[in-house]
């Protein structure tokens, strides 16, 4: 009878002891509490390890279900987790029985550590000790440089999501420093970085005078090479034969006289058949020559060493202004009468001037070979196909439509058989859908900005893709 008495006895004190748990923990989850700190994990389990369910911010209510140790159970955002009990601050109303005053010291606990524990985990080292924290004066608002690079956090906290990656030098813009965080604006995005990251000002004019310096030296070699240059150049020059080893004459109706052996070498002077040069030096099929104190090449091919007959070999040979640009550097059937021999030079001269600006203008587009591609580029740092052409042109003062169909309206149109060098090539699947354009070479080539793997090239109309899309041709010179 007496064990009956005892087992019902314990029976009741165990029903007792769950009743007065459960009313504990009721009397837990009426509380309510804040965020004490800037930035506080909610974790799925009470330690630290634990994987992090959600980010809660500086003053965020959330209620109190449980205590487990140093942890709460908590409710936030309709999320249950564990927060960190020094993290929290509880309503100061909530602290009437015995388990809400070990509630209240935790908070005067958690009060007394508040200012060391402002961002949940700063676990960057495993000591902090080991970082090379400064204090919050030695940083200054406004424009700044990051020491090394660095991982850009959307807000103040080591576990949160990254933005972006900042580098070592760049100049940042410093908008707000809390808690060893700094908020920085670079030209693309805002976000938060650990101070130490930002260079000490000291250093940036350490960093400062060392590029100054630095700059200097290249400056003085730069200058230095140029010296040398000029010196060495002038020393080519006085090595040159001053020594006339003969005199030639000009056989045919009009010759360039250039300033390099190069047919592509600004024109000096046109000379008119059986005009006299002296001829200093010969090579690579080119003669340096003097003619009326002025001294430049000519190809050796246009010069004899007699004068030719014409009907007007009794009058003196006579000289065309470099004005009257001719760029007729081959040797040419001489007409027996006046008026066809004027007619000849009026026509080249006509024909020649738009080749010769064509010319130039291929010279300047195959200079900048192997330039990279780059949309909606047009200078030397990067070109599309029409930003390559619109550069190009704009040199020689010929403004044009800023798209490949905007400069299909450009010029005059020109038959596939006319193509002279310097013409825009048109590309595209037809008038209507036009998508590619380039600078006509000659030869049934065109340099032009190809594509992002090639950059500016050269490439043949011919045969193959360009062939095939071929749409026209503008003369816009």
């Amino acid at each position: 009878m007496k064990s009956k008495k005892s087992i019902k006895s314990i029976l009741i004190m165990a029903i007792l002891g769950i009743f007065s748990l459960f009313f504990i923990n009721m009397s837990f989850a009426a509380n309510t509490a804040k965020i004490n700190v800037e930035v506080a994990n909610l974790r799925e389990e009470a330690n630290e390890n634990s994987k992090v369910l959600e980010q809660l911010s500086l003053n965020e209510k959330v209620d109190i279900i449980e205590k487990n140790g140093n942890w709460y159970k908590i409710k936030a955002r309709g999320i249950t987790g564990f927060v960190r009990q020094d993290l929290i601050t509880l309503n100061e109303e909530q602290t009437g029985n015995t388990s809400e005053n070990n509630i209240s010291n935790s908070q005067n606990d958690s009060e007394a550590n508040k200012n060391e524990n402002t961002v949940d985990e700063q676990t960057v080292e495993t000591s902090s000790n080991s970082l090379n924290v400064k204090d919050d004066n030695e940083i200054k608002l406004g424009k700044q440089k990051i020491s090394e690079d660095t991982k850009l956090k959307i807000v103040p906290a080591i576990n949160a999501t990254d933005i972006t990656e900042v580098k070592k030098g760049d100049e940042v813009e410093v908008t707000e420093i809390i808690n060893g965080w700094v908020c920085i604006e670079t030209q693309t995005a805002k976000g938060w970085i650990r101070k130490e990251k930002i260079q000490k000002e000291d250093n940036q004019n350490e960093t400062q005078n060392q590029e100054d310096v630095k700059n200097e030296q290249q400056d003085e070699n730069t200058e230095n090479k140029e010296e040398q240059q000029t010196e060495e150049d002038s020393q080519s020059n006085n090595q040159k034969s001053n020594t006339v080893i003969k005199t030639l004459y000009i056989n045919s109706s009009a010759v360039n006289m250039r300033k390099e052996a190069s047919t592509q070498s600004e024109v000096l002077k046109t000379l008119t058949l059986n005009t006299s040069v002296d001829v200093y030096e010969e090579a690579n099929g080119w003669s340096r020559v003097k003619v009326d104190g002025k001294e430049g090449y000519i190809s050796s091919s246009l010069l004899s060493a007699t004068q030719r007959e014409t009907s007007r070999s009794a009058e003196a040979p006579r000289t065309t202004t470099p004005t009257e640009e001719i760029d007729n550097d081959e040797p040419s059937n001489v007409s027996e009468t006046n008026n066809s021999e004027e007619q000849q030079v009026e026509e080249t001269n006509s024909s020649t001037v738009e080749s010769s600006s064509g010319s130039s203008v291929v010279d300047t587009a195959m200079s900048f070979i192997g330039s990279k591609y780059v949309y909606g580029g047009a200078s030397p740092s990067g070109f599309d196909c029409s930003g390559f052409t619109s550069y190009i042109y704009k040199q020689y003062g010929v403004n044009l439509n800023r798209t490949a169909t905007g400069q299909y309206q450009n010029g005059v149109a020109v038959d596939r058989d006319n193509l002279q060098a310097g013409d825009l090539i048109i590309f595209g699947k037809s008038e209507s859908s036009i998508s590619h354009v380039g600078i006509y070479m000659g030869d049934g080539m065109i340099v032009h900005a190809a594509n992002p793997s090639r950059g500016v090239t050269t490439d043949t109309i011919e045969s193959g893709y360009y062939d095939r899309n071929y749409v026209g041709a503008r003369r816009v010179m």
